[in-house]
């Protein structure tokens, strides 16, 4: 049985811990005095010392358990949402942002890569598991499509502070998902296909703030207005997400 803290800890025992976990301090929260081992009567002793939780059924297979996860973390279409929205920022800001900087080129080829890949999985996630996408899908594209235009035609520190806003929401949303997964699958047995889905959200998201990282390098708070620029931008991204959760 592997608890959400068994998970970690065998996570950073094999090197796969990501470097911004630290967006989930809940997750290192330092553990009790006893905690179940390998020894079967140690196991009965320590899982006395633990608060009684309610009973729920466990999933019967894996097929099972991965199709219960899918059912309750309907932000899978949300994600598709967002990587689309994300490729669309940065083909839009891509003309005007590298004819001015055409130094950036590489870097912006290489950032909108990525999101395409995000993209892909997640369309391949959605299919999988039948989740619908969000109604809200063709507005969230035009509006993204305007708002990497409008922050580029600003000028490049717009752009990168537009990119460290996105990412900084994107981010910790991602964070908020992975947690969940691992608290709903508590005490459950955890086959290779819900750890294929952890790891996979825990890469995109550390590739978006590998994103984040390149944004405060170029520049990114030296836009003007800064503070109103991000936080309008923030604020959206709330907006966006709250929504398309709805919708």
């Amino acid at each position: 049985m592997l608890s959400s803290k068994s998970l970690m800890r065998s996570l950073r025992q094999s090197g796969q811990l990501p470097v911004h976990d630290f967006l989930a301090p809940a997750l290192f929260a330092p553990e009790p005095a006893l905690h179940l081992h390998d020894d079967p009567e140690e196991q009965r002793i320590s899982r006395r010392s633990e608060p009684r939780r309610p009973r729920r059924r466990r999933p019967e297979t894996e097929a099972e358990a991965s199709d219960q996860g899918a059912a309750r973390l309907p932000v899978l279409s949300l994600n598709q949402a967002g990587e689309l929205a994300a490729t669309l920022i940065y083909t839009a800001q891509k003309p005007p942002l590298v004819n001015a900087h055409p130094h950036l080129r590489p870097l912006m080829s290489h950032m909108y890569e990525q999101e395409a890949g995000h993209l892909r999985t997640f369309n391949s996630l959605l299919a999988k598991h039948r989740v619908r996408p969000t109604a809200l899908y063709p507005v969230w594209s035009v509006l993204a499509s305007g708002l990497g235009w409008g922050t580029a035609v600003l000028g490049r520190e717009a752009a990168m502070a537009c990119t460290e806003a996105v990412e900084t929401e994107i981010g910790t949303h991602y964070n908020s998902q992975i947690r969940s997964l691992l608290e709903m699958f508590e005490g459950y047995e955890v086959g290779p296909e819900l750890r294929d889905l952890v790891g996979t959200l825990r890469r995109i998201r550390d590739e978006e703030l590998e994103h984040l990282d390149h944004a405060l390098e170029n520049d990114a708070k030296e836009a003007k207005p800064y503070w109103l620029l991000t936080s309008v931008i923030k604020a959206g991204c709330r907006g966006a997400i709250w929504a398309s959760e709805r919708v």
